[in-house]
């Protein structure tokens, strides 16, 4: 291991967080007019003020247990070297045809280079084509940057830069994947999606649709945002950078709408040793989504068959976990108000301990039954509430505005290193 650094090393979901990546919003989610959300991706505008304040019970917590690192923080670091600068910066102008702002970038102090490169550089309108395009900005704000999950994945001690499905992200991969390729502040093994059929259309994944369940099996989703082919490239690249010898790939086929549905960690994700969350309907019920296993043994693809449901396969693999339904058993319209509002979504701290957004109420009564205390955030960051004392708890984050980009606790998370279960 390279000294000072921080090795990745995420061989679970649920495992005891020890690092994580972040990003705090900012002007970047204001920067947009209603015209504007749907190429951003939202569905709505947020209040940037009271979506800040909610972040904060989400970095809060996340202090209080595990190292935290801010995107921002790293991004100026990164381009106080000139060498480092000069290839994000020339790989963005040509990325988003803007090379004539390059000189310009090139010549701003780091600090105001990361905001620009955050929240957005005003294009100026000193030619016909910039006139006629009609676009305030040369580049756009990264909208949907506090959701750190989707840029890259920690699998292992490798980290998959992963080729976005919408444009409008693509900047979020090239800054993380100069973050982590500079061996700076991380040592880790990359493996670049960019680099693998560039040309490929089709080729496309993000992080919300990929959950290390094992260091043997990974769980994927294959929807709007990861199709077939981005699967297929990720499984070729752990090949051929060495994995474990027999592999599991469980892929969740996804439906195209509603938008809620974007990632698999929308419809199922880990609570515990022997507990998920699941939006029933999708997991457990029958649809026409299958449900896909795949082994991989010595780099080759060795079977490929339809599974009943991902339970069902985690159990064969000998991980026997309790589906807890998102909204409550009782009733359907409850699961689907709660399944947009990110209900399924949680992200774990440690084994049975999790952060959720409050609003869901059915689902926090449902994991109430199953033996999950109930903690606000605040009082857990106040030292009201002890989580080390508590066996199963959920820590609860008020969401009024942070949902309406379209994700939950777990959609703002990049796990760096989680303890060994």
């Amino acid at each position: 291991m390279t000294e000072n650094l921080v090795s990745i090393d995420v061989k679970s979901e649920i495992g005891k967080l020890e690092a994580v990546l972040l990003h705090t919003p900012g002007a970047e989610v204001e920067n947009m007019t209603p015209r504007d959300a749907q190429r951003a991706l939202y569905s709505d505008i947020l209040n940037l003020s009271i979506a800040q304040k909610e972040y904060e019970q989400v970095s809060g917590v996340l202090n209080m247990v595990a190292k935290t690192y801010q995107i921002k923080d790293l991004l100026e670091n990164l381009l106080d070297s000139h060498t480092d600068r000069e290839a994000l910066i020339g790989k963005i102008c040509v990325s988003e045809k803007v090379t004539d702002y390059f000189e310009e970038l090139m010549g701003m102090p780091s600090v105001m280079l990361a905001q620009v490169l955050i929240e957005g550089l005003p294009a100026k309108i000193n030619t016909l084509t910039a006139f006629l395009k009609d676009d305030y900005y040369a580049l756009p704000p990264l909208y949907n940057y506090y959701f750190t999950r989707d840029a890259s994945v920690s699998i292992c001690n490798k980290v998959l830069i992963c080729k976005m499905a919408s444009k409008v992200r693509m900047r979020e991969s090239l800054i993380n994947e100069a973050l982590f390729r500079r061996k700076r502040v991380f040592d880790c093994e990359v493996i670049n999606s960019y680099d693998f059929q560039p040309g490929n259309t089709e080729l496309y994944m993000e992080g919300g649709d990929i959950l290390v369940a094992r260091e043997d099996i990974l769980l994927i989703g294959n929807g709007p945002r990861t199709s077939s082919q981005g699967i297929d490239m990720l499984i070729n690249r752990l090949c051929r950078t060495g994995c474990k010898e027999k592999l599991h790939v469980i892929v969740q086929q996804l439906p195209e709408t509603p938008e809620s549905f974007i990632h698999l960690d929308m419809a199922f994700t880990f609570l515990d040793r022997d507990k998920a969350m699941v939006f029933e309907p999708l997991i457990m019920g029958e649809n026409q989504y299958q449900t896909v296993h795949m082994i991989i043994d010595n780099g080759k693809v060795s079977k490929i068959k339809s599974v009943a449901n991902i339970p069902y396969i985690l159990k064969k693999l000998g991980m026997e976990v309790e589906p807890i339904v998102c909204g409550g058993s009782a009733d359907e319209w409850n699961q689907e108000r709660e399944q947009w509002h990110s209900g399924a979504n949680f992200f774990a701290i440690a084994p049975g301990k999790v952060l959720s957004y409050a609003r869901n109420v059915h689902t926090l009564n449902e994991l109430s039954k199953n033996g999950f205390d109930v903690y606000t955030a605040w009082d857990v960051i106040n030292g009201k509430k002890d989580i080390e004392t508590s066996k199963r708890c959920v820590i609860t984050i008020d969401g009024s505005e942070l949902p309406r980009g379209g994700g939950g606790p777990r959609c703002m998370t990049m796990p760096l290193k989680r303890a060994s279960l």
